[in-house]
Protein backbone atom coordinates (compact mmCIF):
# COMPACT_ATOMS: atom_id res chain seq x y z
CA UNK A 1 0.00 0.00 0.00
CA UNK A 2 1.07 3.57 -0.66
CA UNK A 3 1.02 6.31 1.98
CA UNK A 4 -2.49 7.53 2.74
CA UNK A 5 -3.71 10.80 4.22
CA UNK A 6 -5.82 10.21 7.32
CA UNK A 7 -6.51 13.88 7.96
CA UNK A 8 -4.71 17.07 6.90
CA UNK A 9 -1.03 16.76 7.78
CA UNK A 10 -1.36 13.20 9.11
CA UNK A 11 -0.41 10.19 7.01
CA UNK A 12 -0.33 6.40 7.30
CA UNK A 13 3.10 5.21 6.12
CA UNK A 14 3.03 1.65 7.44
CA UNK A 15 3.49 -1.71 5.73
CA UNK A 16 1.64 -4.99 5.28
CA UNK A 17 3.37 -8.19 6.33
CA UNK A 18 2.10 -11.19 4.40
CA UNK A 19 5.20 -13.36 4.82
CA UNK A 20 5.56 -13.84 8.58
CA UNK A 21 3.93 -17.14 9.52
CA UNK A 22 3.81 -16.70 13.30
CA UNK A 23 3.30 -13.51 15.29
CA UNK A 24 5.52 -13.50 18.37
CA UNK A 25 6.76 -16.88 17.14
CA UNK A 26 3.53 -18.68 18.06
CA UNK A 27 0.30 -17.11 16.76
CA UNK A 28 -0.57 -17.97 13.11
CA UNK A 29 -1.08 -15.15 10.63
CA UNK A 30 -3.22 -16.70 7.86
CA UNK A 31 -4.32 -13.22 6.79
CA UNK A 32 -1.06 -11.41 7.56
CA UNK A 33 -0.72 -8.33 9.78
CA UNK A 34 -0.14 -4.63 9.27
CA UNK A 35 2.49 -2.55 11.02
CA UNK A 36 0.97 0.92 11.14
CA UNK A 37 3.28 3.93 11.32
CA UNK A 38 2.10 7.51 11.09
CA UNK A 39 3.64 10.82 10.03
CA UNK A 40 2.46 13.97 11.77
CA UNK A 41 3.56 16.94 9.67
CA UNK A 42 3.60 20.43 11.13
CA UNK A 43 6.46 22.89 11.05
CA UNK A 44 8.38 19.92 12.42
CA UNK A 45 7.74 16.27 11.58
CA UNK A 46 7.14 13.38 13.95
CA UNK A 47 6.94 9.68 13.12
CA UNK A 48 4.60 7.83 15.47
CA UNK A 49 5.30 4.09 15.79
CA UNK A 50 7.39 2.03 13.40
CA UNK A 51 7.65 -1.36 11.74
CA UNK A 52 9.42 -4.68 12.08
CA UNK A 53 13.08 -4.56 11.02
CA UNK A 54 12.78 -6.46 7.68
CA UNK A 55 10.29 -3.83 6.46
CA UNK A 56 12.38 -0.77 7.36
CA UNK A 57 13.34 0.09 3.78
CA UNK A 58 9.70 -0.03 2.70
CA UNK A 59 8.82 2.29 5.58
CA UNK A 60 11.50 4.74 4.40
CA UNK A 61 10.13 4.69 0.86
CA UNK A 62 6.66 5.50 2.16
CA UNK A 63 7.98 8.32 4.32
CA UNK A 64 9.92 9.74 1.37
CA UNK A 65 6.70 10.07 -0.63
CA UNK A 66 5.50 12.56 2.00
CA UNK A 67 8.60 14.25 3.48
CA UNK A 68 12.39 13.75 3.30
CA UNK A 69 13.11 11.06 5.93
CA UNK A 70 16.26 12.84 7.08
CA UNK A 71 14.11 15.78 8.13
CA UNK A 72 12.15 13.88 10.79
CA UNK A 73 12.51 15.73 14.08
CA UNK A 74 10.94 13.21 16.45
CA UNK A 75 10.59 9.44 16.59
CA UNK A 76 7.69 8.65 18.91
CA UNK A 77 8.06 5.18 20.40
CA UNK A 78 4.72 4.15 21.86
CA UNK A 79 5.90 0.59 22.49
CA UNK A 80 9.25 -1.17 22.17
CA UNK A 81 8.19 -4.62 21.06
CA UNK A 82 10.23 -5.24 17.89
CA UNK A 83 7.23 -5.45 15.58
CA UNK A 84 6.86 -1.73 16.39
CA UNK A 85 10.45 -0.66 16.96
CA UNK A 86 12.61 -2.93 14.80
CA UNK A 87 13.31 -0.19 12.23
CA UNK A 88 14.65 2.25 14.85
CA UNK A 89 18.37 1.62 14.12
CA UNK A 90 17.76 2.29 10.42
CA UNK A 91 15.70 5.40 11.18
CA UNK A 92 18.40 6.66 13.51
CA UNK A 93 20.99 6.33 10.72
CA UNK A 94 18.79 8.07 8.16
CA UNK A 95 17.60 10.82 10.53
CA UNK A 96 20.48 11.19 13.01
CA UNK A 97 19.12 14.46 14.35
CA UNK A 98 15.75 13.01 15.33
CA UNK A 99 14.99 12.83 19.03
CA UNK A 100 13.45 9.61 20.31
CA UNK A 101 10.56 10.13 22.73
CA UNK A 102 9.23 7.33 24.93
CA UNK A 103 8.11 6.69 28.49
CA UNK A 104 10.71 6.54 31.23
CA UNK A 105 10.11 2.80 31.59
CA UNK A 106 11.02 2.31 27.92
CA UNK A 107 14.52 3.78 28.03
CA UNK A 108 16.39 0.81 29.61
CA UNK A 109 14.83 -1.55 27.07
CA UNK A 110 15.65 0.81 24.21
CA UNK A 111 19.28 0.51 25.27
CA UNK A 112 19.03 -3.27 25.79
CA UNK A 113 17.46 -3.93 22.40
CA UNK A 114 19.31 -1.47 20.19
CA UNK A 115 22.07 0.16 22.23
CA UNK A 116 20.46 3.56 21.66
CA UNK A 117 21.15 6.07 24.43
CA UNK A 118 21.80 9.43 22.77
CA UNK A 119 19.12 11.92 21.69
CA UNK A 120 16.58 10.04 23.77
CA UNK A 121 14.11 11.70 26.11
CA UNK A 122 11.48 10.34 28.48
CA UNK A 123 8.12 12.07 28.24
CA UNK A 124 5.82 12.32 31.21
CA UNK A 125 2.17 11.34 31.30
CA UNK A 126 0.10 14.17 29.81
CA UNK A 127 3.10 16.05 28.43
CA UNK A 128 2.56 17.95 25.17
CA UNK A 129 4.78 18.59 22.17
CA UNK A 130 4.08 21.53 19.85
CA UNK A 131 5.13 20.70 16.30
CA UNK A 132 3.93 24.01 14.91
CA UNK A 133 0.44 23.59 13.53
CA UNK A 134 0.17 20.14 15.12
CA UNK A 135 0.29 19.28 18.83
CA UNK A 136 0.93 15.87 20.36
CA UNK A 137 0.22 14.73 23.90
CA UNK A 138 1.44 11.52 25.51
CA UNK A 139 -0.61 9.21 27.69
CA UNK A 140 0.87 6.26 29.58
CA UNK A 141 -1.20 3.07 29.27
CA UNK A 142 1.11 0.61 31.05
CA UNK A 143 0.69 -3.11 30.45
CA UNK A 144 -1.29 -2.65 27.23
CA UNK A 145 0.48 -4.85 26.70
CA UNK A 146 4.01 -4.09 28.02
CA UNK A 147 4.85 -1.92 31.04
CA UNK A 148 6.32 0.92 28.96
CA UNK A 149 3.40 1.39 26.56
CA UNK A 150 1.87 4.79 25.86
CA UNK A 151 -0.63 6.25 23.40
CA UNK A 152 -0.09 9.50 21.50
CA UNK A 153 -2.87 11.99 20.78
CA UNK A 154 -2.85 14.71 18.10
CA UNK A 155 -4.98 17.54 19.38
CA UNK A 156 -5.79 19.57 16.23
CA UNK A 157 -7.21 16.58 14.32
CA UNK A 158 -8.33 14.64 17.40
CA UNK A 159 -6.53 11.46 16.40
CA UNK A 160 -5.48 8.84 18.95
CA UNK A 161 -2.47 6.74 17.98
CA UNK A 162 -3.45 3.93 20.31
CA UNK A 163 -0.55 1.49 19.89
CA UNK A 164 -1.65 -2.10 20.63
CA UNK A 165 -4.94 -0.96 22.14
CA UNK A 166 -7.81 -1.39 19.66
CA UNK A 167 -5.61 -3.29 17.19
CA UNK A 168 -6.11 -6.52 15.31
CA UNK A 169 -4.48 -9.14 13.13
CA UNK A 170 -4.95 -9.06 9.37
CA UNK A 171 -3.08 -7.24 6.64
CA UNK A 172 -4.91 -4.29 5.08
CA UNK A 173 -6.42 -5.76 1.91
CA UNK A 174 -6.58 -2.62 -0.20
CA UNK A 175 -8.34 -0.68 2.56
CA UNK A 176 -7.22 1.49 5.47
CA UNK A 177 -10.38 2.76 7.16
CA UNK A 178 -13.27 1.06 8.94
CA UNK A 179 -15.80 2.49 6.48
CA UNK A 180 -13.96 0.76 3.61
CA UNK A 181 -13.44 -2.61 5.28
CA UNK A 182 -15.29 -5.88 5.76
CA UNK A 183 -15.70 -5.47 9.49
CA UNK A 184 -16.89 -9.04 9.98
CA UNK A 185 -13.39 -10.12 8.93
CA UNK A 186 -11.40 -7.42 10.71
CA UNK A 187 -13.38 -7.60 13.95
CA UNK A 188 -12.88 -11.37 13.95
CA UNK A 189 -9.15 -10.78 13.63
CA UNK A 190 -9.35 -8.16 16.39
CA UNK A 191 -10.97 -10.70 18.71
CA UNK A 192 -8.25 -13.25 17.98
CA UNK A 193 -5.58 -10.56 18.47
CA UNK A 194 -7.12 -9.56 21.78
CA UNK A 195 -7.42 -13.12 23.05
CA UNK A 196 -3.88 -14.06 21.97
CA UNK A 197 -1.91 -10.89 22.68
CA UNK A 198 -3.78 -8.58 25.04
CA UNK A 199 -6.14 -10.85 26.96
CA UNK A 200 -3.89 -11.49 29.95
CA UNK A 201 -3.88 -7.76 30.74
CA UNK A 202 -7.62 -7.09 30.62
CA UNK A 203 -7.67 -4.96 33.77
CA UNK A 204 -5.06 -2.52 32.36
CA UNK A 205 -7.09 -2.41 29.15
CA UNK A 206 -10.16 -1.28 31.08
CA UNK A 207 -8.08 1.32 32.92
CA UNK A 208 -6.75 2.58 29.57
CA UNK A 209 -10.26 2.82 28.13
CA UNK A 210 -11.36 4.91 31.12
CA UNK A 211 -8.29 7.14 30.93
CA UNK A 212 -8.36 7.73 27.18
CA UNK A 213 -12.11 8.27 27.28
CA UNK A 214 -11.44 11.77 28.61
CA UNK A 215 -9.95 12.76 25.24
CA UNK A 216 -12.19 14.12 22.44
CA UNK A 217 -11.28 11.36 19.98
CA UNK A 218 -12.57 11.42 16.40
CA UNK A 219 -10.16 8.87 14.86
CA UNK A 220 -8.42 5.85 16.39
CA UNK A 221 -5.24 4.81 14.60
CA UNK A 222 -3.84 1.60 16.15
CA UNK A 223 -0.51 -0.06 15.45
CA UNK A 224 -2.18 -3.04 13.77
CA UNK A 225 -5.37 -3.23 11.73
CA UNK A 226 -7.80 -0.71 10.28
CA UNK A 227 -7.97 2.97 11.20
CA UNK A 228 -11.32 3.82 12.78
CA UNK A 229 -12.61 7.13 11.41
CA UNK A 230 -16.34 6.52 10.90
CA UNK A 231 -17.12 4.82 14.21
CA UNK A 232 -14.15 4.70 16.60
CA UNK A 233 -16.52 3.93 19.45
CA UNK A 234 -17.26 0.57 17.85
CA UNK A 235 -13.76 -0.82 18.45
CA UNK A 236 -13.65 0.73 21.93
CA UNK A 237 -16.93 -1.03 22.77
CA UNK A 238 -15.57 -4.29 21.34
CA UNK A 239 -12.41 -4.07 23.44
CA UNK A 240 -14.47 -3.17 26.50
CA UNK A 241 -16.66 -6.26 26.11
CA UNK A 242 -13.61 -8.46 25.58
CA UNK A 243 -11.80 -6.97 28.58
CA UNK A 244 -14.85 -7.48 30.79
CA UNK A 245 -15.05 -11.03 29.39
CA UNK A 246 -18.79 -10.74 28.94
CA UNK A 247 -19.07 -13.28 26.14
CA UNK A 248 -21.91 -13.66 23.67
CA UNK A 249 -24.94 -15.65 24.91
CA UNK A 250 -23.71 -18.72 23.07
CA UNK A 251 -21.68 -21.87 23.78
CA UNK A 252 -18.34 -23.29 22.68
CA UNK A 253 -17.98 -27.07 22.88
CA UNK A 254 -14.25 -27.80 23.08
CA UNK A 255 -13.22 -31.44 22.99
CA UNK A 256 -10.51 -33.92 22.11
CA UNK A 257 -11.04 -37.51 21.08
CA UNK A 258 -8.81 -40.51 20.41
CA UNK A 259 -11.30 -43.04 19.02
CA UNK A 260 -14.40 -40.92 18.33
CA UNK A 261 -16.20 -41.75 21.57
CA UNK A 262 -15.68 -38.30 23.10
CA UNK A 263 -16.49 -36.76 19.72
CA UNK A 264 -19.85 -38.55 19.74
CA UNK A 265 -20.57 -37.06 23.13
CA UNK A 266 -19.52 -33.59 21.91
CA UNK A 267 -22.11 -33.87 19.14
CA UNK A 268 -24.74 -34.86 21.70
CA UNK A 269 -23.86 -31.88 23.88
CA UNK A 270 -24.14 -29.59 20.85
CA UNK A 271 -27.59 -30.98 20.08
CA UNK A 272 -28.65 -30.15 23.61
CA UNK A 273 -27.38 -26.57 23.25
CA UNK A 274 -29.19 -25.93 19.98
CA UNK A 275 -32.28 -27.67 21.32
CA UNK A 276 -32.40 -24.98 23.98
CA UNK A 277 -32.33 -22.28 21.30
CA UNK A 278 -28.70 -21.20 21.81
CA UNK A 279 -26.04 -21.12 19.11
CA UNK A 280 -22.98 -23.34 19.48
CA UNK A 281 -19.54 -23.80 17.94
CA UNK A 282 -17.90 -27.25 18.23
CA UNK A 283 -14.09 -27.19 18.19
CA UNK A 284 -11.68 -30.15 18.05
CA UNK A 285 -8.69 -29.13 20.19
CA UNK A 286 -6.38 -31.51 18.32
CA UNK A 287 -7.15 -30.03 14.90
CA UNK A 288 -7.72 -26.32 15.49
CA UNK A 289 -4.76 -24.14 16.46
CA UNK A 290 -4.84 -22.89 20.08
CA UNK A 291 -4.82 -19.32 18.75
CA UNK A 292 -8.23 -19.84 17.17
CA UNK A 293 -9.52 -21.99 20.04
CA UNK A 294 -8.69 -19.25 22.53
CA UNK A 295 -10.57 -16.70 20.43
CA UNK A 296 -13.61 -18.98 20.24
CA UNK A 297 -13.62 -19.41 24.02
CA UNK A 298 -13.31 -15.64 24.46
CA UNK A 299 -16.29 -15.02 22.17
CA UNK A 300 -18.89 -17.00 24.10
CA UNK A 301 -20.19 -17.06 27.64
CA UNK A 302 -20.77 -20.82 27.69
CA UNK A 303 -18.01 -23.43 27.50
CA UNK A 304 -18.34 -27.21 27.59
CA UNK A 305 -15.04 -29.09 27.85
CA UNK A 306 -14.71 -32.74 26.87
CA UNK A 307 -11.73 -35.06 27.17
CA UNK A 308 -10.94 -38.75 27.28
CA UNK A 309 -8.76 -39.89 30.14
CA UNK A 310 -5.18 -40.12 28.92
CA UNK A 311 -2.43 -41.41 31.24
CA UNK A 312 -4.89 -40.87 34.12
CA UNK A 313 -5.24 -37.21 33.15
CA UNK A 314 -6.53 -34.82 30.50
CA UNK A 315 -6.02 -35.57 26.80
CA UNK A 316 -2.95 -33.46 25.87
CA UNK A 317 -4.53 -31.26 23.15
CA UNK A 318 -7.35 -30.31 25.53
CA UNK A 319 -4.91 -29.84 28.38
CA UNK A 320 -2.75 -27.52 26.26
CA UNK A 321 -5.68 -25.24 25.45
CA UNK A 322 -6.98 -25.37 29.01
CA UNK A 323 -3.61 -24.22 30.32
CA UNK A 324 -3.62 -21.37 27.81
CA UNK A 325 -7.10 -20.34 28.98
CA UNK A 326 -5.83 -20.39 32.56
CA UNK A 327 -2.74 -18.36 31.65
CA UNK A 328 -4.91 -15.71 29.99
CA UNK A 329 -7.19 -15.71 33.06
CA UNK A 330 -10.47 -15.99 31.16
CA UNK A 331 -13.27 -15.28 33.64
CA UNK A 332 -17.07 -15.17 33.75
CA UNK A 333 -17.79 -18.46 31.99
CA UNK A 334 -20.62 -20.95 32.44
CA UNK A 335 -18.99 -24.35 32.09
CA UNK A 336 -19.90 -28.01 31.73
CA UNK A 337 -17.51 -30.97 31.69
CA UNK A 338 -17.67 -34.40 30.11
CA UNK A 339 -15.23 -37.20 29.49
CA UNK A 340 -14.70 -40.84 28.68
CA UNK A 341 -12.66 -43.48 30.41
CA UNK A 342 -11.40 -46.98 29.81
CA UNK A 343 -9.82 -48.76 32.76
CA UNK A 344 -10.03 -45.76 35.04
CA UNK A 345 -11.07 -42.13 34.95
CA UNK A 346 -9.30 -38.90 35.80
CA UNK A 347 -9.88 -36.42 32.98
CA UNK A 348 -13.14 -34.95 34.25
CA UNK A 349 -11.91 -34.66 37.84
CA UNK A 350 -8.69 -32.99 36.75
CA UNK A 351 -10.50 -30.57 34.44
CA UNK A 352 -12.71 -29.60 37.39
CA UNK A 353 -9.61 -29.03 39.52
CA UNK A 354 -8.00 -26.91 36.79
CA UNK A 355 -10.94 -24.56 36.27
CA UNK A 356 -11.81 -24.15 39.95
CA UNK A 357 -9.41 -21.18 40.53
CA UNK A 358 -11.17 -19.20 37.79
CA UNK A 359 -14.44 -19.25 39.71
CA UNK A 360 -16.44 -20.39 36.70
CA UNK A 361 -20.10 -21.38 37.10
CA UNK A 362 -19.82 -25.18 36.86
CA UNK A 363 -23.22 -26.54 35.80
CA UNK A 364 -22.61 -30.30 35.73
CA UNK A 365 -20.19 -33.13 34.88
CA UNK A 366 -20.83 -36.20 32.75
CA UNK A 367 -18.49 -39.18 32.59
CA UNK A 368 -18.98 -42.44 30.71
CA UNK A 369 -17.03 -45.67 30.21
CA UNK A 370 -16.07 -47.00 26.82
CA UNK A 371 -18.37 -46.10 23.93
CA UNK A 372 -21.31 -43.84 24.84
CA UNK A 373 -24.65 -45.68 25.07
CA UNK A 374 -28.01 -44.11 24.40
CA UNK A 375 -28.45 -43.08 28.03
CA UNK A 376 -24.94 -41.55 28.05
CA UNK A 377 -25.75 -39.48 24.97
CA UNK A 378 -29.00 -38.39 26.58
CA UNK A 379 -27.01 -37.17 29.59
CA UNK A 380 -24.74 -35.30 27.17
CA UNK A 381 -27.71 -33.59 25.56
CA UNK A 382 -29.02 -32.65 28.97
CA UNK A 383 -25.62 -31.19 29.89
CA UNK A 384 -25.67 -29.03 26.75
CA UNK A 385 -29.24 -27.95 27.45
CA UNK A 386 -28.42 -27.04 31.05
CA UNK A 387 -25.40 -24.95 30.08
CA UNK A 388 -27.41 -23.20 27.36
CA UNK A 389 -30.24 -22.35 29.73
CA UNK A 390 -27.75 -20.94 32.27
CA UNK A 391 -26.13 -18.85 29.53
CA UNK A 392 -29.49 -17.36 28.56
CA UNK A 393 -30.24 -16.06 32.04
Amino acid sequence: MSPSAIRPGIFWVGVNDRVTDLFEGQWPLPHGVSYNAYLVVGERVALVDGVKAPFGEELLRHIAEVVPPEGIAYLIVNHLEPDHSGALPLLRRVAPGAEILATKAALPLLDALYGIRDRVRAVSDGETLDLGGKCLSFHAIPFVHWPETMATYEETQRILFSCDAFGGFGALDGVLFDDEADLTHYEGEAIRYYANIVGAVSKPVLRAIDKLGDLPIEVIAPSHGVVWRRDPGRVVDLYGRLARMEGEPAVTVLYGSMYDHTREMADAVARGVTGAGVSVRVVDAARVHPSTVLAEVWRRKGLVLGSPTYDTGIFPPVDQVLRLILAKRVLNRVVGLFGSLGWQGGAVRKMADEVAPLGWDLVDKVEFKGAPRRDDLARGEELGRAVAERVRR
